[in-house]
């Protein structure tokens, strides 16, 4: 079987919404100048057409053989695109699409000035459209290929991102009803970091107790910085914050600031969580080797795919760290975490907007009952688009 395409296919459809789809957006690090921390969510895939409708703009890597199976991976970006179709595409074609190590290597070493960022991104891509077409070849889901099942069923949590965070009634209501449909788990996102002053931080404290007091001591609690906070900042927060026993503080630093998370680690009780924008085995083993988290969050789509994340996680499990995916609920990141020791991987990250958007275009959403949710079980990583869903549709080039 040799590889004889790749393609980038680019959807539109148009999904049905009760309102604006995003209510309000976190704390960012450009937010330290005061003409962006004005500014609403950008950046974002898709558009708001009016209160009931959002159109829905997606690029998914399919990569086709002489045999007619194919490998799909998607939604990805029009950057990552570009660079799939320029750069790994020639490495690709002819080859044989089951020697995911090899390919891997071979797009890895000749990225010599992409080791992180969008080059890596393109290759997550393209290695878990491989991972899928290796399932559809040998007829399993790929969560059995890579030593699953370790249970029938994880427990995801809801990740609130673009939920309303400064209206409290708000964030009573949306907890509330996230803890009624059987999420033992939430995390939510702060709106104001150190350049917010004093009423910010009372804001970000107010936010934490709000939760607290809503969920009760048995939910557990996630709180995600995105990488726009500093130490001083951290460290006043957690001091104000700790009594309500957050399960984590995710992406307190940029994320290159390694020793940023080392100060902070040293001096609060609440475990730390991050590395979402970092990229490959060599980029974990930093904050490894420093000793700087508790919890290490790759992004399957960002890391490096399915073949680096496993041995991310095989890495930080010699030290017994947590590996809890970023955007967990990814077809790729369903059949990871069912791989994984349930110590080691207790929870699915459930981005329940991005979710939504991820999966609009395929056949059956993420399969999530009572908060409790279960890999495909079709052979591949069990992403089937839906023709019903496609508006329009065009093959990018470059």
């Amino acid at each position: 079987m040799k590889i004889t395409d790749v393609r980038v296919r680019n959807l539109i459809g148009t999904m049905e919404v009760d309102g604006d789809l995003w209510e309000e957006r976190l704390v960012q690090p450009i937010d330290i100048y005061p003409e962006y921390r004005a500014r609403g969510f950008e950046g974002l895939v898709g558009q708001q057409i009016d209160d009931t409708h959002y159109r829905v703009e997606a690029a998914y890597v399919q990569i086709e053989t002489d045999e007619g199976v194919t490998g799909i991976d998607g939604p990805t970006s029009g950057s990552e695109s570009h660079y799939i179709l320029t750069q790994l595409k020639p490495v690709l074609l002819g080859q044989d699409p089951v020697a995911t190590e090899k390919l891997w290597d071979q797009m890895h070493r000749i990225s010599v000035h992409g080791r992180q960022g969008i080059p890596m991104m393109g290759i997550s891509a393209v290695d878990n459209a491989l991972w899928d077409l290796k399932g559809k070849v040998l007829g399993q889901p790929v969560y059995r290929l890579i030593g699953g099942p370790t249970r029938e069923e994880m427990p995801a949590y809801a990740s609130m991102l673009g939920y309303a965070t400064q209206d409290m009634g708000l964030v009573r209501e949306r907890a509330q009803e996230f803890k009624d449909r059987g999420f033992t788990a939430q995390k939510w996102f702060f709106r104001h970091g150190p350049m917010s002053g004093p009423e910010g931080m009372k804001k970000n404290v107010a936010l934490v107790k709000t939760l607290r007091e809503t969920l009760g001591d048995d939910i557990d609690i996630m709180l995600d910085c995105w990488q726009s906070w500093d130490a001083n900042y951290t460290i006043r927060v957690a001091e104000q914050i700790e009594e309500y026993h957050p399960r984590w503080l995710e992406e307190c630093g940029m994320p290159d600031r390694i020793d940023t998370h080392v100060r902070i680690k040293a001096k609060t009780n609440i475990p730390l969580s991050g590395a979402e924008h970092e990229y490959t085995r060599w980029g974990f083993k930093r904050f490894i080797d420093a000793g700087a988290l508790d919890i290490i969050q790759p992004d399957l789509g960002w890391a490096g795919g399915l073949s680096e994340v496993l041995k991310i996680a095989a890495l930080a499990s010699t030290y017994d760290l947590i590996t809890i995916p970023h955007q967990g609920a990814t077809p790729a990141g369903m059949a990871f975490s069912a791989a994984q020791s349930p110590i080691h991987t207790p929870y699915v990250e459930m981005l329940i907007k991005f979710t939504r958007l991820g999966y609009f275009f395929a056949k059956a959403p993420v399969d999530e009952t009572n908060g409790m949710v279960r890999p495909s079980d079709k052979p591949g990583l069990g992403m089937e688009l839906d023709p019903a869903k496609i508006e329009s549709e065009e093959d990018l080039q470059f």
